[in-house]
């Protein structure tokens, strides 16, 4: 148990650290929104990457029975996913960049990318957790991450923005959908 809760406090820590750079991100764009302008698909991608963390602040390790090291390792590499995204979407400057919009698009290949792997982790990390754990995603899991996996090679190639505002929509609708119906039931 004191191990479990040790793998807790880092993951935690890391979680945190992913969602206060979001918070971060907002605050200074709302504190100072004529230095670097604002875009609502960027914003959506923003509350999207924090839906997107939710179910694994609901989950956690509770179903992992034994621990090794490969799988902390494992984990810890996951839950850095979520950091790496967010750092993404709100690097510390935006020197070079006539805003979000031109900074979202010119690192639109960078996220999509990282964030296909985070889909891609959480498949890995539904199957340790195990079969009770996937019993409740039923069919819908697999299928809907293979779905967002192949929506995020197509958005690191599409630089349509109509596209993308499309499909942070979809996105999100369909992400909370997903956590009323898989954890709030």
């Amino acid at each position: 148990m004191e191990t479990f809760a040790h793998i807790k406090t880092v993951i935690g820590i890391i979680l945190g650290l992913s969602i206060t750079h979001l918070l971060k991100g907002v605050v200074k764009i709302v504190e100072h929104p004529w230095k670097n302008k604002p875009y609502w698909v960027h914003l959506l991608w923003a509350l999207y990457v924090f839906f997107h963390s939710h179910p694994f602040l609901v989950v956690g390790g509770a179903f992992i029975k034994t621990w090794v090291f490969a799988l902390y390792f494992f984990l810890i590499v996951y839950i850095m996913l979520y950091y790496f995204v967010s750092t993404l979407l709100f690097p510390d400057q935006l020197g070079e960049y006539a805003g979000y919009e031109n900074y979202f698009y010119s690192r639109r290949k960078w996220f999509f990318a990282v964030l296909g792997l985070t889909f891609a982790a959480d498949i890995i990390d539904t199957v340790v957790k195990g079969k009770e754990y996937m019993a409740h995603l039923y069919w819908e899991f697999p299928v809907r991450n293979i779905i967002h996996i192949l929506l995020c090679l197509v958005a690191m190639k599409v630089n349509n923005k109509k596209f993308h505002a499309a499909l942070v929509i979809v996105f999100i609708v369909y992400e909370l959908s997903f956590i009323v119906r898989k954890y709030y039931t």
